[in-house]
């Protein structure tokens, strides 16, 4: 490589870092919140009720952000807008009322079978934090905590419907709502949008939550070169993204997420 080419590269490196910090500070502000899912565990004062809001919220989070919106609150409305106490404490009589309850294909038996999926592992272990950051550090990655939820999930007796719903990365998905769900969680920041709760777990250790859109951008910036949305290109992207922010990676996901559902880079 000769030395112009060098810095040329250097250049456009550069450039590309300024774009994603330019965009970051667009979209990581408060006014993101409204529009977005994360408003429903935003409504919310205790941890418990972050976790159990936020996991629901993001298991329906595909289309629309706004009726992803409206249904996260009904659905908070069918777990009496107390989700950590419905989930540790519904009787028979008020787990059946969530039949009536449905987003697209996620129906009320599959918000049933993660209540009692929620439950028994908030039991066994104390809530969804505490889950993570111990599957965390005994495995030592974030796919190794992945996995062992998904497993912990579906050890109470459940309709297989449900496990469409919690993605797979040990079958190679790229989890784009578990990897949303822990970037609100873990992520802190003094922007107000992400909440910080889960400390034992590193920001540096988050993966991209890669959706059509976040991936198209990727895409067009050279961030990724993998065409199909899955696991393996998760990890290329992220790891794209540690070269200009190796302590909080996924701090871009406002800018790769926000400049594609703008349409393009402004």
């Amino acid at each position: 490589m000769t030395t112009r080419t060098a810095s040329r590269n250097e250049t456009e490196r550069s450039e590309l870092h300024e774009l994603l910090e330019r965009l970051h500070d667009r979209y990581n502000r408060p006014e993101f919140i409204d529009d977005d899912p994360i408003r429903i565990p935003h409504g919310f004062a205790s941890q418990d009720d972050r976790e159990i809001a936020g996991f629901f919220a993001a298991t329906i989070a595909w289309g629309n952000r706004k009726a992803i919106v409206r249904s996260g609150l009904r659905m908070m409305r069918y777990l009496d807008d107390a989700p950590a106490d419905f989930v540790r404490n519904a009787s028979e009589k008020e787990l059946a009322q969530l039949a009536a309850y449905v987003h697209r294909t996620f129906n009320g038996r599959d918000l049933r079978d993660f209540v009692l999926g929620l439950r028994d592992l908030c039991r066994q272990h104390g809530s969804i934090g505490r889950f993570f950051e111990s599957s965390y550090e005994t495995s030592g990655s974030i796919p190794g905590a992945l996995a062992a939820f998904r497993r912990a999930m579906f050890r109470t007796a459940h309709d297989p419907h449900c496990e469409k719903h919690l993605s797979s990365v040990e079958r190679g998905a790229a989890c784009k709502r578990l990897c949303m769900y822990l970037r609100w969680m873990v992520r802190s920041d003094d922007r107000g949008v992400d909440f910080g709760l889960w400390r034992r777990i590193p920001m540096s250790a988050l993966y991209l939550p890669l959706d059509v859109h976040t991936g198209d951008m990727a895409r067009t910036l050279g961030l990724l070169a993998r065409r199909q949305n899955d696991w393996k290109a998760v990890a290329e992207a992220t790891e794209a993204l540690r070269t200009f922010d190796p302590d909080d990676p996924v701090r871009y996901d406002f800018a790769l997420f926000g400049a594609g559902m703008d349409g393009g880079l402004r």
